[in-house]
């Protein structure tokens, strides 16, 4: 780890990101390195990541988030890591705290950063995210991904934590039918998750949860203020619950399946 104790690599995972992982480069372009996984995209990503001077890129399949996250943390170079979604963006601001913060030196393993939510290029006041912070900076010999979780992956850290100022910009809606597919997707690997922990599904529960999603984001936690785009974003993100429902009970059911097909 000699030499890259004050170096940081930013690190991205991609799959179909053509037109937005553009921003993303641009705004870690005073990274060290920039190492982008690409799960074998399909529209032209991977041409454009490889023919991008700044960046290393190595594509590998895509088995759930953590397993890709943590194959980009094993190949990165650098103890200083920086991981960013490919719709994400890092202000000018942000760029200038995470950048005094390693020059200077600290003893904080890994860093919060807040998110400011953009649904397109309006920006989400509420619907839920107002308090949404993640792990985006973080020494690779302090950290790991927690093989607990293969969505919403958490880091495991070993010393201590801090929180920046400065906030992300996310871009997470592009699209309906994008963030549709975005949630769907979530859900469902949410239902693998739950199937391995023995998690059983309910009929309450999958009336219950999209519910209450719906309700504690859109009037406990002000949706409604941000108007129509606060309803959409609700609605959507109840839509996935119900989905991790919905995968829960069929894979339950092929599991059933296969046992009475090998029973004698």
């Amino acid at each position: 780890m000699e030499g890259t104790q004050d170096k940081i690599s930013a690190l991205i995972i991609t799959y179909n990101e053509i037109g937005y992982i553009d921003k993303c480069l641009e705004s870690v372009s005073f990274a060290d390195e920039i190492l982008v996984v690409d799960s074998f995209s399909t529209d032209g990503t991977y041409e454009y990541l490889t023919d991008h001077p700044k960046v290393r890129v190595i594509q590998n399949p895509f088995e759930n988030f953590t397993a890709q996250k943590s194959f980009a943390l094993k190949n990165a170079k650098n103890d200083w890591i920086l991981f960013l979604d490919a719709d994400e963006i890092v202000s000018e601001g942000l760029k200038n705290e995470i950048q005094s913060t390693v020059a200077e030196g600290t003893d904080v393993a890994a860093f919060w950063f807040y998110r400011q939510f953009m649904f397109q290029n309006e920006k989400l006041r509420f619907s839920g995210w107002q308090t949404d912070k993640n792990y985006r900076l973080f020494r690779k010999s302090k950290a790991k991904f927690s093989d607990s979780k293969i969505v919403h992956e958490t880091l495991d850290v070993n010393g201590k934590s801090g929180i920046f100022k400065e906030k992300l910009v996310h871009y997470c809606y592009k699209n309906y039918e994008d963030y549709k597919e975005k949630m769907l997707k979530y859900g469902r690997l949410k239902a693998i998750e739950s199937f391995y922990t023995e998690k059983q599904f309910n009929y309450f529960l999958m009336v219950l949860k999209p519910t209450w999603k719906f309700f504690n984001h859109y009037i406990l936690r002000l949706g409604i203020l941000d108007g129509k785009k606060g309803f959409i974003i609700c609605y959507l993100n109840a839509l996935g619950v119900l989905e991790r429902f919905k995968e829960l009970k069929r894979l339950e059911k092929k599991n059933q399946l296969a046992y009475y097909l090998v029973m004698p």
